[in-house]
This record gives C-alpha cells, structure tokens and sequence, in this order.
C-alpha cells in the first residue's frame, strides 16, 4: 500500500513567478526521462521480480520517484502560480495577456490556455505521457541495464534544465533531483554486478566464432582503432566474408506441393511484360500546356 506524506521530500521554494521555464520542467514531469516514466518502470519491475533483495530495491526507488514527481510537479504549479490567476480572471488587456503568453521565445501557452496553468502528464512540447516509455523486458541482466541509462539520460535533463534557470530555489531543488539520479544509479550498477551471471544477458550462449568479432563494415579509410574494435575479447575483422556464415547468403524456405502451386499460380498471374512501355501520367504531364510552370 501506498501512503501519501503531505510534506515534500525536498523542500520547494521558487523565487518568481515564470511560465516559460515551468514549460520547459514538464519534461521531467510527463516527459520519457522523467519522474513519471521511471517511477512506473521500477515498479512493473518490482512486481514480478523474483529476487527479495533487487524487489525491495525497486519498489524503494519506484517509491522515491514518485515523491520527486511531487517535486517537478510543485515547482511547475509554482512557476505558474501568478499567471495561474491572471489567465482565469483575465486581468490584463487582451494584447498584454498574449504577449505574456509568447514573450521571451517560450510556449508557455501550451499549459496556460489548455492546461489552465497546471502540471500536465506532457513533456515541453506538449506531447502527452506514454506507457510506451517503459522499456521493461523481464529479464533482470537487461531491465538493469536499461535502468542504469534511464538515471544517466534523467541526470543530463536536470543538467540542461539548470543551466537555463537562474531561480536559486528551482535550481536548488533540481539539483537534489539530479544528485538522486546518481544515486540510485549506484544502486542498479551494484544490484547488476551481484548477479555474477550478469554478461551476456539471458541463459543461451553466444556463438563463438561471431561472439568476439568486430567487423569493419564500412569502406575508405582504414578504421579508427581502439578498446571498441580491438581490445580485450574483441577481433578486428577489417574484410568480413559476405556471408560470414560460409554459405551462399540467399534466403531459402522449404514449402509444401500446395504452398509451391499456389505461389506458381501468383507467381503467373502478377508476372511483368517487359515488352510493354506505356506512356505514364507523369510524361503526360511534362508534355501539357503550362507544364514549365510558368504564368501565362
């Protein structure tokens, strides 16, 4: 179960009031690397995972990211708290409101006039919350993973959102967002490394003649050598065979007598005459009257 504590986690305090950069915080609200996003990732996570220790370490984290989600959502109410007021009693001239609205290049008009000043399940440009954020595969070694890029991408977001604020409260408050990141970041790494079969991912072995191949799959130049192409456990293979596997690279399917006549009969009935050259709409066109584009 769930109880809801009326204080925040962290507290809020926004020094002004500034539609434009509560816009631009959905990102973390309703956005694919926001609070949102991985609080409902965690816990698809925790539900069905069978170890105790890495289940309560999801539903922790689940858990936590949905007080920030609080956070993110209070500091946009905030942020638009004065102009919350002014959009619903319409006390500027109609010219003055929309100049609010647009000024300073924000389009802060997406939550203002559809959203009447709220916290919608958006991103910044208005792009409604998805379940198709969650990347949840089922397979611990791979959910992990995934989970450790979440916390990375969510940190680079906070970073940018910081870097156009100059609310010391907002950035405050974001920066502690961003910290928690890190944080439970180290927590997925460890949880990962703990299952000491964590590489490759699942139960099935990799083949191994294709396993510690890196083919060279472009031509010119010869390839930028590094760890990536040639370092421990990786052969670079500059000339890969096509097809690598040896054989004669065509795609092949064995078909009954009825599928085989059936697809003979197709075969006959949408087969090309290559004697036949008609002339096309599109050379009917060039040919017509005012076809160079110009007026007449």
């Amino acid at each position: 179960m769930f109880v809801h504590n009326k204080r925040l986690q962290y507290t809020v305090r926004v020094g002004r009031t500034d539609p434009g950069l509560a816009n631009l915080l959905l990102e973390q609200f309703g956005g694919p690397q926001g609070e949102l996003a991985a609080a409902m990732r965690y816990f698809t996570q925790a539900i069905t995972e069978e170890d105790p220790g890495r289940k309560d370490m999801l539903l922790d984290i689940a858990t936590e990211e949905l007080s920030h989600l609080e956070i993110i959502g209070s500091i946009v109410a905030m942020l638009n708290r004065g102009a919350k007021g002014e959009m619903a009693e319409a006390v500027d001239a109609q010219a003055d409101l929309y100049r609010k609205l647009n000024g300073a290049g924000n389009d802060s008009h997406v939550t203002q006039v559809l959203y009447g000043a709220g916290a919608p399940l958006t991103n910044s440009a208005g792009v409604p919350w998805s379940a198709a954020y969650i990347d949840t595969i089922g397979e611990p070694t791979a959910d992990l993973r995934s989970n450790i890029a979440a916390e990375a991408r969510a940190k680079i977001i906070y970073e940018r959102l910081i870097n156009v604020s100059d609310d010391p409260g907002v950035r405050d408050a974001l920066g502690f967002l961003m910290t928690r990141e890190v944080s439970h970041q180290k927590s997925f790494e460890k949880a990962l490394y703990s299952i000491t079969a964590n590489f490759p991912p699942g139960k099935l072995a990799p083949e191994p003649e294709f396993a510690d191949a890196y083919f060279k799959m472009s031509v010119g130049a010869p390839p930028e050598r590094g760890p990536w192409n040639e370092g421990r456990g990786l052969q670079l293979v500059e000339d890969p065979p096509v097809p690598v596997d040896g054989g004669d690279g065509s795609a092949a399917v064995q078909l009954s007598e009825k599928e085989r006549t059936t697809l003979d009969e197709m075969k006959r009935r949408l087969k090309s005459d290559r004697t036949h050259d008609p002339e096309t709409g599109a050379e009917l066109g060039e040919s017509a009257p005012g076809a160079d584009g110009l007026v007449e």
